[in-house]
């Protein structure tokens, strides 16, 4: 049996929080080709700082001299429903209803990143009831 692509869950994070929701969801609020649903990873910076580095207890340090390095750093969220945030129900124009998307961070947050991106007017509502929207990108 064929699992349908579009049914799969992803999370797409902004400053501030995440989303995650069905494949299919995401690209019926932000578009087909939504850059959204596509990783992108960041360049991080590490630097350490000169300390000494004792490895047998008892014998001399020896000291580390500062240096920095560079990691790729991919999207990441929290792995379980259990900790991935709060349940939120989404609906726009042409949803057929409600969605179901996990929201790790303020609903502000939330707000802006869909003001600022979604194609469509969308209102979220919190799993409490409390009513969010509609953002519309200006539309």
């Amino acid at each position: 049996m064929a699992v349908d692509p579009d049914a799969k869950d992803l999370t797409v994070n902004y400053p501030g929080g995440s989303l995650t929701m069905t494949i299919g969801a995401f690209k019926s609020l932000f578009g087909m080709d939504t850059p959204l649903i596509v990783p992108i990873p960041e360049t991080k910076t590490v630097g350490v700082r000169t300390h000494p580095r004792t490895r047998v207890i008892g014998e001399p340090s020896t000291t580390v001299q500062s240096f920095t390095y560079e990691y790729t750093q991919w999207p990441t969220s929290q792995a379980s429903n259990a900790a991935a945030g709060d349940v939120v129900l989404l609906s726009w124009d042409g949803s057929d209803g409600e969605w179901t998307g996990r929201v790790s961070g303020n609903f502000g947050d939330l707000g802006t990143f869909l003001n600022t991106n979604s194609l469509k007017p969308v209102v979220f509502r919190s799993e409490r009831g409390t009513k969010y929207g509609p953002f519309n990108n200006g539309l």
